[in-house]
């Protein structure tokens, strides 16, 4: 699941009226409808708060996407936020976006570019994360091996590790993606020329930066 790490904010203005878009990770429709509120109470004397969120693949209650337009016509705020998120991959954010009017009127097609850029400002503030199920392998090698271990997780894309622990031998824990987690146990074997203990150190959730 792609997602972003923190609460960030954008902001334009479009013919003298300013947008501010903030967006924050939720993981369930009780934290959408939340933050949702507190953006309202926050800025409580703009003309709309729009809001867009789409919800954890894993949720089961409520709604998957959501969208509100909050007074603007319709379609032209909530739908457009939510189709840039979508375009990005996104699941488990919500983002308002608050419109404090200029007093020009942008029109319908004015308004849903502005609320897509709004969310686009936000959204190049945010740190993007994708959430990976990821197996620990403790690799256990000579000391002569460790130097192969190292160069070979450095160049190995999406392999990660951890500290090692120095002992009668080396324990180099390293986080492999599920999906790939035969193949590269595979390559471990031939890099260490069969020499390594490879045992399962359990699966965890990851967030790697994308």
């Amino acid at each position: 699941m792609k997602t972003i790490k923190d609460e960030c904010t954008g902001q334009i203005v479009v013919k003298k009226s300013r947008f501010i878009a903030t967006m924050r990770p939720v993981a369930n429709r009780e934290q959408a409808e939340s933050f949702v509120a507190e953006m309202k109470k926050k800025y409580w004397d703009a003309r709309h708060n729009c809001s867009a969120y789409i919800l954890p693949p894993s949720h089961e209650q409520g709604e998957y996407v959501h969208s509100s337009d909050d007074g603007e016509p319709s379609g032209t705020a909530g739908k457009p936020m939510l189709t840039v998120l979508q375009a990005r991959g996104l699941s488990g954010v919500a983002v308002v976006v608050t419109r404090y009017f200029g007093g020009v009127l942008l029109g319908t097609g004015g308004l849903v570019r502005a609320y897509q850029d709004a969310v686009t400002a936000a959204m190049e503030a945010a740190d993007i994360v994708e959430e990976i199920m990821m197996r620990t392998l403790r690799v256990t090698v000579d000391y002569t091996l460790i130097g192969r271990l190292q160069a070979y997780v450095a160049s190995r894309e999406g392999v990660f590790s951890r500290e090692a622990s120095y002992e009668d031998k080396v324990i180099f824990p390293i986080l492999v993606p599920l999906e790939s987690e035969k193949e590269i146990r595979d390559e471990l074997v031939e890099i260490t020329n069969g020499k390594a203990l490879i045992e399962d150190g359990g699966t965890s959730k990851e967030e790697i930066m994308t």
